[in-house]
C-alpha cells in the first residue's frame, strides 16, 4: 500500500523563553535562558530552587475563569498552545470533516499539581474526604486530549500517550502514522507539563536528577559541559498541526516542512539510567533514518535530548557518532535545553517546533552555557556552542528519550511540492 504524505501546516507554544512560537522561536536563536528562582511555590528548603517556569501568564487572558479552574496546568498550557497553532492553521469551519479529524497529545506526568493540592488538602482537614468533584478529571493525563476534542469539536481518534520524556514524541509519531494510513487527515499533537511543584522538585531532587546551581540558574543547564550537575526541570508545552498533504493543499494551506520519518526503540537496561553505551539511541536513531527513507548523510542538524545529566550526555553523543561516522562532524547538533529546561514529557512538542523552524529560517539554535569542554565529548563534533549558526537544513532530525528507557525520533523536511 502507499502511505499519505504529512505536512505541518500550524503551530502554537507556551515555553519558559516565550508565550506563542514567535517569542519561543526569537529567544532560542538569541540564546536566552529561562531559567530563574522559583516563584510557585516556596523553594527555600529543597535542594533545587530554580527552574524554567512559564513567566507572564495571566491563564484569564486565554481562557475564562470558569473553564480555567477546571483544568491542571498542564492543560491550560495544551488550550494556549492549541488554540494558537488552530488559528495558525488557519481551517475554515466548513472545510474540516470532523470525523477525521483527531486530537493525540502526549504529557508524562499529567496533573501533578492537581493530585499534589488535593491530597494536601486531605491531610490537612483531618482526612475528611472533602474532594473537589473536578479532582479525577483535571488530574488524569488524558483530560488534555478530552479537553482539546471538546473544544474544536474533533471527533476522530483522541487520546494522549504516555513515554515519560518522551511522551510529546510517541504523541507526533502516532498522529503521523494514522494521517499516513487514511485513518485521519488533520491531527492536534504535541504535548505539554506542569511539573514544576513541591513533589515534582522533590522528587527528581531525590533522583539527584536535577543541577543544584542554586547560585546562578540561567548557567545550570549545561548540555555537553564537563561540570554539568544535572537538567532544570521546565514546563509549558507545542502544539503541532499535521496535516494529509492533498488536503492541506486542496485549502490552500501553508505548510512548514514535511514530517518523513518516526523511529522507536528501548534500551531494555534501567529505569532511570540510560545504556551506558547508548545502544537505545544507536537503534531509534537508525529506525527514524531508515523510515524517512534518506541517506545518514542528509541528515544537517539533529536537536539531542541533551538534558545536562553526566550519565544522559555522553550515551547520545557516542549513538551519533557511531550511527554517523564521518558525518557526525558536518551535521549541527544542539540542545534547546539548554534555555527551555527540560519539559519532560511535553519537550518533544517544542524541540519538534524548534526543529521545523531551523528548517524555515535556516538557522541552528545553539546550546548555550558552554564554559568548559568535556574531554569525553569528541571537539570535532559541531554542538553549536553559544551563538546560533546559519546553515543549508534541508532535514531535521529531534531525539528525545525518557525513564523506562524509551526513546523516541522524528524526520522533518523541508517541504517541497
Amino acid at each position: 500500500m502507499s502511505f499519505k504524505r504529512v505536512v505541518i501546516t500550524g503551530m502554537g507554544a507556551i515555553t519558559p523563553i516565550g508565550n506563542d512560537v514567535s517569542t519561543y522561536w526569537k529567544n532560542l536563536v538569541a540564546g536566552v535562558s529561562g531559567a530563574a528562582p522559583i516563584t510557585r511555590f516556596d523553594a527555600e528548603k529543597f535542594r533545587t530552587r530554580f527552574a524554567c517556569e512559564i513567566k507572564g501568564l495571566d491563564i484569564n487572558d486565554y481562557i475564562p475563569r470558569q473553564e480555567a479552574r477546571k483544568m491542571d496546568p498542564f492543560t491550560q498550557y495544551a488550550v494556549i498552545a492549541s488554540d494558537e497553532a488552530m488559528k495558525d492553521a488557519g481551517f475554515a469551519d466548513d472545510t474540516l470533516d470532523l470525523d477525521k479529524a483527531g486530537v493525540i497529545w502526549g504529557s508524562g506526568i499529567g496533573g501533578l499539581k492537581t493530585f499534589e493540592d488535593e491530597v494536601l488538602n486531605f491531610a490537612a482537614n483531618d482526612k475528611s474526604p472533602r474532594f473537589n468533584p473536578f479532582f479525577i478529571p483535571k488530574m488524569i493525563a488524558d483530560s488534555a486530549s478530552g479537553v482539546l476534542s471538546i473544544r474544536y469539536g474533533f471527533r476522530g481518534p483522541t487520546f494522549i500517550t504516555v513515554s515519560a520524556c518522551a511522551s510529546a514524541t510517541n504523541a507526533l509519531i502516532d498522529a503521523y502514522n494514522y494521517i499516513r494510513l487514511g485513518m485521519m487527515n488533520v491531527c492536534i499533537s504535541g504535548g505539554s507539563e506542569a511539573a514544576v511543584t513541591n513533589a515534582g522538585v522533590g522528587g527528581f531532587n531525590a533522583l539527584k536528577a536535577l543541577s543544584e546551581r542554586n547560585d546562578s540558574p540561567e548557567t545550570a543547564s549545561r548540555p555537553y559541559d564537563k561540570d554539568r550537575d544535572g537538567f532544570v526541570l521546565g514546563e509549558g508545552g507545542a502544539c503541532i498541526i499535521l496535516e494529509e498533504y492533498e488536503h492541506a493543499k486542496a485549502r490552500g494551506a501553508k505548510i512548514y516542512a514535511e514530517m518523513i520519518g518516526a523511529g522507536m526503540s528501548s534500551d531494555a537496561y534501567h529505569i532511570t539510567a540510560p545504556h551506558p553505551e547508548g545502544l537505545g539511541a544507536f537503534n531509534v536513531i537508525k529506525n527514524v533514518v531508515e523510515n524517512a527513507g534518506v541517506r545518514p548523510e542528509d541528515i544537517d542538524y539533529i536537536n539531542t535530548h541533551g538534558t545536562s545529566t553526566p550519565l544522559g550526555d555522553p550515551q547520545e553523543i557516542t549513538a551519533i557518532e557511531k550511527y554517523f561516522g564521518e558525518h557526525a562532524y558536518n551535521m549541527n547538533i544542539s540542545s534547546t535545553k539548554s534555555m527551555t529546561g527540560h519539559l519532560l514529557g511535553g519537550a518533544g512538542a517544542i524541540e519538534a517546533a524548534a526543529c521545523i523552524l531551523a528548517i524555515q529560517d535556516q538557522i541552528i539554535p545553539p546550546t548555550i552555557n558552554h564554559f568548559t569542554a568535556d574531554p569525553d565529548i569528541n571537539p570535532r563534533l559541531n554542538l553549536t556552542f553559544n551563538k546560533a549558526q546559519k546553515r543549508k537544513v534541508n532535514i531535521a532530525l529531534s531525539n528525545t528519550f525518557g525513564f523506562g528507557g524509551h526513546n523516541a525520533s522524528v524526520i522533518f523536511k523541508k517541504y517541497e511540492s
